[in-house]
């Protein structure tokens, strides 16, 4: 396993999959527990995942790679495995007492008055959001988002190749998957495999700014 350092300089975004190669049972169980545990503000987790593992189920996904997205078909249908991230629509009641629920079961809660405390602060971000300043939708694509960096990073440190793709259409991705009947809608689509000896963005040097660019010690 590679060290974050090794991980970050190690990894970019993958142009050319080998088909022939699979990601292991044990190393995308360790990928599915990233999607699971990954953080996300007031624990809300407001995150759903499509996930394809064999070619019927990539040929779903890669119905949102049709017209000006052609050029990132081969990513989706030669990947070893292909997550869609969603986002709830909105978190509702319903879902925020299933999030409540689930943490009680667990046993976060060592009074009841907690688990109400919890759930009132929840709200408080929440309608700070979505009463003033009006981006609630926004807010909860946020959290979805820091769990795919979590992701890449994960995968990186297995050796794993990534590829995260918003040229997609997201409409298709939604009208396949029904996923706003069910208060989600698609935001992205992450691949994942191993690169080709010839894929040329391997062969490129990483391009970051310095670190004296973009740190200020306080």
């Amino acid at each position: 396993m590679k060290t974050i350092t090794e991980a970050m300089n190690w990894r970019y975004s993958t142009k050319e999959f080998d088909a022939n190669r699979k990601i292991s049972n044990e190393d995308f169980q360790s990928l599915k527990d990233i999607l699971r545990l990954s953080p996300s503000s007031t624990n809300i987790q407001p995150w759903h995942f499509v996930i394809a593992d064999d070619d019927t189920g990539k040929a779903r996904i890669a119905k949102s790679t049709s017209g000006m997205f052609t050029f990132n078909a081969p990513k989706v249908t030669d990947a070893s495995h292909v997550i869609v991230f969603c986002s709830r629509i909105d978190a509702d009641e319903t879902f925020l007492r299933d999030v409540l629920d689930k943490e009680d079961a667990d046993g976060r809660f060592a009074e009841p008055k907690f688990k109400e405390q919890m759930h009132e602060v929840r709200k408080m971000f929440l309608d700070i959001r979505r009463y003033e300043n009006k981006d609630e939708p926004h807010w909860l694509v946020e959290q979805v988002y820091l769990n795919m960096g979590a992701l890449l990073l994960g995968a990186a440190t297995l050796g794993i190749d990534s590829v995260p793709m918003e040229g997609v259409d997201l409409k298709a991705l939604d009208e396949e998957f029904d996923l706003r009947t069910k208060g989600y809608s698609a935001l992205a689509v992450v691949s994942l495999g191993y690169r080709t000896e010839n894929d040329f963005n391997a062969l490129l040097p990483k391009s970051r700014l310095s670190e004296e660019t973009i740190i200020t010690m306080a």
